[in-house]
């Protein structure tokens, strides 16, 4: 009796011992897995920066903010004028430079004296002018008087007809040398025999720029040479160029902003104002005429500078932070967040869109919107 009691003892004991030891490794098991779901984040995300770093690195601050994002047509061109605005003066009768004093840049205005010419054959015409100004009074007279008496019969349609023809011929001489004096520049009511030279102006066509000069003093003109050329830049606009598989995206009053030439810092805006249906057939490029926005940026260009722009086919607003402000490592993108004064984290962003120096969040909601990140300086600290 004794003995089996001791045995039944001794069982229970070992059981017992089993017992806490499965609920001992039981433990150990689902402390290991309670450690792993519930671990911290690396240290490596978070950043200390002193006020001194901060300053000596010129790190910079700021937020998530709405941006415009822009789809653009490249361009490139040239700032030129309308034809109207461009004149090339050249002389309507051959001469001898007689005096020209401008330079190219001067300014000059509508009628003023260009240069002067000089030839014998200008007091030639002057003469045949004032001959034929002086028999048409005579010659008017007579006709007016053979026209009454021929109606009353009393001379001859002979007579008649042959006083008609003597003033119709030498009014037509007059006329056309009034207008031959007329391109002389010589006023030819107040020409008069004492008044007659060798020696004529020519003027500007348009005011403007005399832009350049082909002659000087002493040299022959031909008609058909360009003395100078005057261009009027009040009007100045773009030509630009395109690509025919773009010509679907441009439409009239679309914005453009331009710059010139490896200098994209300065931007100027204008507009589309027309567009060309006629391809190059060599460049396989189609013109696009547009205007500048501020006529007041006119005179910062000159005809034939040339110039890059895009053509702004549509435009959408989204949260975005400065391009700087995202670090791209091994196919992730990061900020730096701001947890405290001195305190700074690495957070992942999705990013989208990229344009004007902003790239899309498209996690903004993920923060708050007084959030604030590194915008200037992220690069350095996440790949030290």
């Amino acid at each position: 009796m004794y003995n089996n009691i001791k045995n039944i003892t001794t069982l229970k004991a070992i059981l017992i011992i089993a017992t806490i030891g499965i609920v001992s490794c039981n433990s150990k098991t689902k402390e290991d897995v309670i450690t792993i779901e519930t671990s911290e984040p690396s240290e490596n995300d978070i950043i200390t920066i002193t006020d001194a770093q901060f300053v000596s690195s010129n790190m910079q601050l700021g937020k998530i903010t709405k941006q415009e994002f822009t789809t653009s047509v490249k361009a490139n061109g040239m700032f030129d004028v309308p034809p109207e605005n461009k004149a090339s003066v050249s002389a309507y009768f051959a001469g001898y430079v007689k005096n020209i004093s401008l330079l190219p840049g001067d300014a000059v205005k509508k009628g003023q004296v260009l240069f002067t010419l000089e030839n014998p054959e200008y007091i030639q015409i002057q003469q045949d002018f004032l001959e034929a100004k002086s028999k048409l009074s005579y010659l008017k007279a007579d006709y007016e008087r053979q026209k009454t008496l021929v109606a009353e019969n009393v001379t001859s349609q002979k007579n008649y007809l042959k006083a008609e023809s003597d003033y119709k011929v030498t009014l037509a001489q007059y006329q056309s040398l009034q207008k031959k004096l007329s391109l002389m520049n010589i006023n030819s009511n107040t020409l008069t025999g004492e008044s007659i030279s060798a020696i004529i102006s020519v003027t500007s066509p348009i005011s403007g720029i005399a832009t350049s000069i082909d002659v000087s003093k002493g040299m022959f003109l031909n008609p058909s040479d360009i003395a100078l050329t005057v261009t009027n830049t009040e009007h100045l606009h773009l030509e630009l160029k395109i690509f025919e598989n773009d010509l679907p995206l441009i439409k009239e009053e679309q914005p453009i902003k331009i710059h010139l030439q490896n200098n994209s810092s300065k931007v100027y805006n204008g507009n589309v104002h027309l567009i060309n249906r006629a391809i190059n057939p060599t460049e396989r490029t189609i013109d696009i005429h547009g205007d500048l926005e501020n006529p007041d940026d006119a005179k910062l260009f000159a005809p034939g500078m040339y110039l890059e722009a895009d053509i702004i086919t549509s435009s959408d607003v989204f949260d975005a932070l400065p391009t700087e402000a995202v670090i791209n490592i091994e196919d992730a993108n990061y900020a730096i967040l701001k947890q405290d004064t001195t305190s700074f984290k690495k957070v992942p962003v999705q990013v989208g869109k990229s344009s004007n120096g902003f790239i899309q969040i498209l996690n903004a909601t993920d923060f708050n919107a007084d959030s604030e990140f590194l915008t200037k300086g992220a690069f350095n600290l996440i790949t030290e």
